[in-house]
């Protein structure tokens, strides 16, 4: 799917009714949830882009796998501004837990951990500007 098409997708979801929206062609799965609870009850939609023919995931220095933006944005390692951080180094986590928060065109996108294991870095820090395929945590084995 072209970028410009996922962007309208996003677009029509958070302005919709709906609350999760599913999407799969050619092993690429796309996944949407909108939930109003962060920064004053705005609309989230939580974004989760999987492709397994280019799922080769990097292992960093620690022997941890790398969990990556999947688009371009700000990040934010807390539902609120006064709020504790999803999670910190030394974390436990399961795949689905969410790690932290990307802001684009105005929608908190959720980060979800694709592993299970340990926080062993946060790459990136808060409020920090994040590109595409960016890597924001590393996870390693138990």
């Amino acid at each position: 799917m072209e970028f410009e098409n996922l962007l309208k997708l996003v677009e029509c979801v958070s302005h919709s009714d709906l609350d999760s929206f599913s999407y799969e062609q050619d092993g690429t799965k796309i996944k949407l949830k909108k939930h109003k609870r962060y920064h004053n009850a705005e609309t989230t939609v939580s974004m989760a882009i999987e492709n397994p023919a280019r799922a080769e995931k990097v292992e960093r220095q620690q022997g941890g796998k790398e969990v990556k933006s999947p688009l371009v944005g700000i990040f934010y390692a807390a539902p609120g501004e006064d709020a504790e951080p999803f999670v910190s180094v030394g974390d436990r986590v399961k795949k689905g837990d969410i790690l932290g928060i990307v802001e684009a065109m105005k929608l908190m996108n959720e980060i979800e951990s694709e592993y299970d294991g340990i926080v062993k870095e946060i790459v990136v820090e808060n409020a920090e500007s994040v590109e595409y395929g960016q890597t924001l945590f590393v996870i390693g084995a138990e």
